[in-house]
């Protein structure tokens, strides 16, 4: 009795003393995020919006649900197969064929299960597919096999609004610490903290718009326009790839929206020339 405890002393003590050691490097340390993909990983790239924080939430939550249920199964297999086989018992309950009361539990519980899933998958849905008053709207065209992007608030002195296209750099022309079959030439440029609506649409065949770490999948449909809103919590790089199979080259579609600060922002705007930004009331401000 001694000895089992001073090992249980033993190793409260070593879990307390790396909790505190953890704690204490963590403070000096500077968090770093993932937000493209990693070779052989397994979890979830960081989040960059409360969308995205949302549906990791709720998966986590659908994931406690999916392992009790399958310890609560594999025991019933279990205790059924080291029970009641032939070698345990030669004795064949024939008329053990009803019972009431388990009948109405395993047919209550299943439903109670679906509604606490389907309670915050519901309401999770609706907050997703809520669009706040944008700040930037962005308009995502999808062609075989690359994007174009339409900045819909501001034009040139030509009246003509801010589009460009965007295609996957090739791998001799990468840089070192770029990513294969990721960058691209020209990047989306967005503010933290601000809202953002994007309208996905498509010349050709259907397309898919995804961001994975930003919670964003939504399909660019030949002759017609759908809407997602992006908002991100913090500055990063973020990658995506067309998620709907659409010809030969459909793995070379990639995305890339660079998040920076309000002031980088305006910077880029800048940096394209004479720009002007047509507000809502019609009123024309030149930056």
């Amino acid at each position: 009795m001694l000895k089992l405890s001073f090992t249980i002393h033993f190793l409260l003590t070593i879990s307390f003393v790396c909790a505190a050691g953890s704690l204490y490097f963590n403070s000096f340390l500077e968090s770093v995020y993932n937000d493209s993909p990693e070779p052989w990983a397994i979890g979830f790239q960081d989040g960059v919006s409360p969308g995205y924080t949302g549906i990791v939430e709720l998966h986590d939550s659908i994931f406690f649900y999916l392992v009790v249920i399958a310890i609560l199964v594999f025991w019933m297999l279990g205790s059924t197969i080291y029970y009641f086989n032939y070698d345990k018992t030669k004795i064949t309950y024939k008329y053990l064929v009803h019972g009431t009361l388990i009948e109405i539990l395993w047919t209550i519980f299943p439903a109670i299960v679906l509604l606490a899933i389907a309670i915050p998958s519901f309401r999770l849905l609706y907050i997703l597919d809520e669009v706040t008053l944008p700040t930037i709207t962005v308009k995502v065209t999808g062609h075989q096999w690359y994007w174009s992007y339409e900045y819909s608030d501001y034009e040139t002195e030509s009246g003509d609004p801010i589009e460009f296209d965007s295609y996957m750099i090739p791998e001799s022309d990468l840089e070192i610490g770029q990513t294969r079959l990721l960058e691209v030439d020209n990047p989306i440029v967005l503010p933290e903290n601000t809202h953002v609506r994007f309208i996905v649409t498509s010349t050709d065949v259907l397309h898919d718009f995804a961001i994975p770490s930003a919670g964003i999948k939504i399909d660019a449909t030949p002759g017609r326009l759908n809407q997602s809103s992006f908002f991100s919590e913090r500055e990063g790089e973020l990658f995506g790839q067309c998620s709907e199979l659409c010809g030969t080259y459909h793995g070379f579609m990639p995305i890339q929206v660079e998040v920076g600060t309000i002031e980088d922002y305006l910077s880029w705007i800048s940096s394209l020339g004479t720009i002007t930004i047509a507000l809502r009331n019609s009123n024309k401000k030149s930056v």
